[in-house]
């Protein structure tokens, strides 16, 4: 008998536990094109802003050792052409679609889960962004701001919501628990971490923003650790990311205590990684006869 793969998360009925993060598969459109969008557990957005923006100049990416360095800067196409033209072409996969927003204000963020309510099947809030000079970051390094923020939102929707918290704190658990009392259904663990790369022949750094958001193999250790640490003090269900490049990187996250995961750098690398996620996780369960997530999910045995 096969695994039961599917799982819930704050009412989203997934088909698997694979998601792919927000930032690093666009609208869906180009990748639709390399892979099944109806085989994904869920897609989450890039970023989502009221005003449309064109985001930082570049240089804006760069390789680092075990991953690499991206200072975007929430270029988008605003919500009312999200709407419009980027939605309904998502809109006709049998896959969830998760709506990550961002704002300067707490009133920005209120707007948007205001315009998407009812159209999407979730919203993620961004408080965590390390790339804009406004907003994102400074939200989610401050508990008070994340309950302020969480709170207003959940007020004007009833769409599952999810928090993306930053790793760029003292204390996750502090920032978690906030979240949580404020009314969020689920957290995201985590976004990138800050960092920066300099140009030895120039003195200068690489990215036109000086500063950019580390991602892949190389933060891996940094998120289980937070989901390990998150999942001891709440309740809610977390879904892991950071530098997932395989089933078993999935799998780790899982007995960490993520519900869900969620693949990004990865999908630069090779389009069809998530697919081949949701594969081996299938075959980790037939092999070690575990028949469903619940059965692994926070097993660390420490």
């Amino acid at each position: 008998m096969n695994p039961d793969l599917t799982v819930d998360i704050a009412g989203l009925k997934m088909k698997n536990p694979v998601m792919v993060a927000s930032g690093t598969f666009g609208y869906g459109q180009e990748y639709a094109q390399l892979i099944d969008l109806n085989l994904l557990g869920a897609i989450v957005t890039k970023g989502i802003t009221l005003a449309p923006r064109l985001g930082n100049p570049p240089p804006r990416i760069v390789e680092t050792p075990c991953g690499m360095l991206n200072a975007i800067g929430l270029e988008n196409v605003g919500v009312e052409k999200f709407i419009k033209e980027k939605l309904p072409y998502l809109r006709q996969f049998d896959t969830l679609v998760l709506a990550n927003i961002a704002g300067k204000t707490v009133e920005e963020y209120v707007e948007l889960a205001r315009k998407l309510n009812g159209l999407v099947d979730g919203l993620e809030i961004n408080i965590s962004c390390p790339n804009v000079a406004k907003g994102g970051l400074e939200f989610g390094q401050d508990p008070a701001l994340t309950y302020e923020v969480v709170s207003q939102v959940r007020q004007v929707t009833r769409l599952p919501l999810i928090a993306k918290l930053s790793p760029n704190v003292t204390d996750i658990k502090v920032i978690a628990k906030s979240a949580v009392d404020a009314g969020i259904d689920a957290i995201s663990l985590i976004n990138t971490i800050l960092g920066m790369a300099i140009d030895v022949n120039t003195r200068k750094p690489v990215l036109a923003n000086v500063t950019g958001g580390l991602s892949g193999p190389a933060i891996k250790p940094i998120a289980l650790r937070m989901v390990v640490e998150v999942a001891r003090v709440v309740k809610v269900p977390i879904i892991g990311q950071g530098g997932i490049m395989n089933a078993l990187d999935a799998v780790e996250f899982i007995i960490a205590g993520a519900t869900a995961v969620a693949v990004g750098t990865a999908n630069f690398v090779d389009p069809q990684t998530s697919l081949k996620i949701i594969e081996g996780i299938e075959d980790y369960f037939i092999k070690n006869n575990i028949g469903n997530i619940a059965q692994l999910r926070g097993t660390l045995q420490v």
